[in-house]
């Protein structure tokens, strides 16, 4: 009778004390599933803690740059008003200048009509107005103006505003300018006015 009793026993428990059969299969699967899930926990709260880490580290990085880009707007916005501010002032400074180196012309033109008033020797008349002509030219060469040598030359439409065509009195001067009607000039060696002239045919 001992002998059964201690038979059943062995046969109704395992080594490890827990109860054979199908009971034990559920109870050893719903372990595993807990470790499992326990597992499968800690690595979806470690995988959030990453992905929150890494957004922190993006905001940061966008907040920066979008600061900086900011600052980038505000400093070209600064350098683009101060350079229109600087032409202005340069284009204005420039055209003073221009017209302050013009006012010694106008002192001696002044000068002239008040002195031509008693004169009665038209050489001096003359001579006076050349060297107005003169001292005006120096002023333009100054400023880098200088007039165009048409009379002779081949007609060229980046220079010459043909208003007229005349028979060539000889046969080589045809598609030369043979009078010029209104002197052109160049500042700095582009035009800034067009010679009007007329061209032998």
């Amino acid at each position: 009778m001992t002998d059964r009793h201690e038979g059943s026993s062995a046969q109704g428990t395992s080594e490890e004390g827990l109860p054979e059969g199908s009971d034990t299969l559920e109870m050893a699967a719903q372990a595993a599933a807990e470790r499992a899930t326990n597992d499968e926990g800690s690595d979806a709260g470690n995988a959030l803690e990453r992905l929150e880490a890494e957004l922190d580290a993006l905001k940061t990085e966008h907040d920066a740059l979008y600061d900086k880009y900011v600052r980038l707007h505000a400093e070209f916005d600064n350098f683009r008003k101060r350079s229109n501010k600087e032409r202005i002032d340069l284009l204005a400074t420039a055209g003073a200048n221009t017209i302050k180196g013009l006012l010694p012309v106008l002192d001696d033109m002044e000068r002239a009509i008040a002195h031509n008033a008693e004169v009665t020797d038209i050489g001096a008349v003359k001579k006076g107005f050349e060297l107005i002509h003169q001292k005006f030219t120096g002023i333009l060469l100054a400023q880098g103006v200088k007039a165009m040598e048409c009379k002779g030359q081949p007609f060229d439409p980046d220079m010459h505003d043909a208003i007229s065509q005349l028979p060539a009195p000889d046969p080589a001067q045809k598609g030369q300018v043979l009078e010029v009607m209104e002197t052109g000039y160049t500042i700095h060696d582009k035009v800034l006015r067009y010679a009007k002239v007329v061209v032998g045919q």
